[in-house]
């Protein structure tokens, strides 16, 4: 599958890939692809069913980790490039080591352990699904019309950023009957008896609940390189939370 990416930075300079989380899209992370741009040269993707990308009825770990893989070698920069992935996209980041270590120079997975997701966030594809498109003329009519269902300000902030407005009105940049059928196998982690050797770098928010202590030994058995380290006072949404922060540990951990 031919993933849609934008690139930021020079040709010649470390190649970092980045892949977003569910619901989420490329654009979520420019901000800091822009603040490693000066020191790397990096690619944000659009997952399959999200953003720009192609749809596809398999949301499955390794189709994805697939997708990564083809992405980097059609650029030519397989077994060259970290790769970054936060949420779902740090579950297929972490897929791709696993079954193919050599694809990767180095992983990074923000805020998600190699652990089933305990958080129902399925929830989301059925409200956005529920929302009669067709009556709203404003996006602030869909808003509203989350708001009903979902009173997080932020996270409707963040859903919003996948509709699309069109000459015929509104859509979700989404394939959302996919993720509803496929929820299992998005809230699963499907390897979990190999290991990756090679350099990883486990960023979490230190005010998230996805990665927690019961993790560290999963982490430990099956990244024994990895290091983890906290943002303080950053959520899931790390990377909108505390750019600085992220920008400034991804360009550590690529030795920049």
């Amino acid at each position: 599958m031919e993933l849609a990416y934008t690139e930021y930075g020079e040709a010649g300079a470390p190649p970092m890939v980045i892949a977003h989380g569910l619901y989420g899209q490329r654009k979520n992370w420019t901000t800091i692809a822009k603040g490693l741009a000066d020191d790397l040269h990096v690619f944000t993707v659009d997952l399959r069913n999200h953003g720009d990308s192609p749809w596809d009825a398999s949301m499955d770990y390794r189709d994805m980790a697939a997708d990564l893989r083809e992405f980097m070698a059609a650029r030519g920069i397989l077994g060259e490039a970290i790769l970054v992935g936060h949420s779902m996209g740090g579950k297929a980041a972490m897929t791709l080591a696993l079954t193919d270590s050599d694809a990767i120079a180095g992983l990074v997975s923000a805020d998600m352990p190699p652990a089933r997701l305990k958080a129902d966030t399925v929830r989301y594809a059925a409200i956005m699904k529920a929302v009669d498109l067709d009556a709203c003329e404003r996006r602030g009519d869909v808003d509203k019309a989350l708001a009903a269902d979902v009173p997080e300000q932020m996270v409707r902030l963040f859903l919003l950023q996948s509709l699309e407005s069109t000459k015929n009105g509104f859509r979700w940049k989404l394939n959302l009957d996919a993720i509803t059928e496929q929820w299992d196998r998005i809230a699963d982690f499907p390897v979990t008896d190999r290991t990756y050797d090679g350099p990883a770098l486990f960023l979490s928010g230190g005010a998230s609940p996805y990665v927690q202590p019961e993790h560290e030994d999963i982490i430990a058995r099956m990244f024994p390189n990895a290091l983890e380290k906290r943002v303080p006072g950053a959520g899931h949404w790390l990377h909108a939370e505390k750019p600085d922060d992220v920008v400034q540990a991804l360009l550590e951990f690529a030795g920049v």
